[in-house]
């Protein structure tokens, strides 16, 4: 069983893009921050700090494009900034709802999974591109306040709701702009 610990953090944009920020504090490959970006015409980029990281990453999500960049990470105690080669985002979030325990994987799977679908839109557990099985054991999510996102010096617009999938793999970040912490557990 790999155990990947860290922070989802995604929004969609005005300009039809959608960015996911996997901020892994614990992984098989140690501390690492990645990109998931759904470019407006439907592209599928992953950007990925190392050979190593990309190719675990798209093992098990779906692509087009796969870059290997260099990474600047800043965090804060409610904020992620994050430039990955051209492509700069920036995210704040309020409130935080969390839960106080882990729970066992079944619950994430069915109890869990009833609930993130209804509320979300989200899936809970399901299989990987190259067939391994995995689930997303959520402990905290937050709503962003703000977030923005420049590729070059192309703004790509406000932050809003996912209004198409992005379609990397078994399940999609919540529609609405949102940080979560969370286990992604993949056997």
């Amino acid at each position: 069983m790999e155990i990947f610990k860290g922070r989802i953090t995604s929004s969609g944009f005005a300009s039809g893009d959608r960015i996911v920020i996997g901020d892994w504090q614990e992984s098989i490959l140690g501390s690492f921050t990645n990109l998931m970006w759904a470019k407006s015409d439907g592209t599928r980029v992953l950007l990925s700090p190392s050979e190593k990281h990309a190719e675990l990453v798209s093992k098990l999500y779906n692509f087009e494009e796969v870059n290997i960049v260099e990474f600047k990470v800043e965090r804060g105690r409610k904020s992620i900034s994050v430039s990955a080669g051209d492509l700069h985002i920036e995210a704040t979030w309020g409130m935080t709802w969390r839960i106080p325990f882990w729970r066992p994987l079944w619950f994430t799977a069915f109890i869990e999974g009833f609930f993130g679908k209804i509320l979300f839109g989200t899936k809970t557990h399901g299989r990987t591109k190259n067939n391994r099985k995995a689930w997303y054991s959520v402990r905290s999510i937050s709503k962003l306040i703000q977030a923005s996102a420049k590729f070059g010096n192309e703004d790509l617009g406000e932050s809003r709701k996912f209004v198409a999938t992005a379609c990397f793999g078994f399940s999609e970040p919540p529609a609405k702009p949102s940080s979560v912490t969370l286990k992604t557990y993949i056997k």
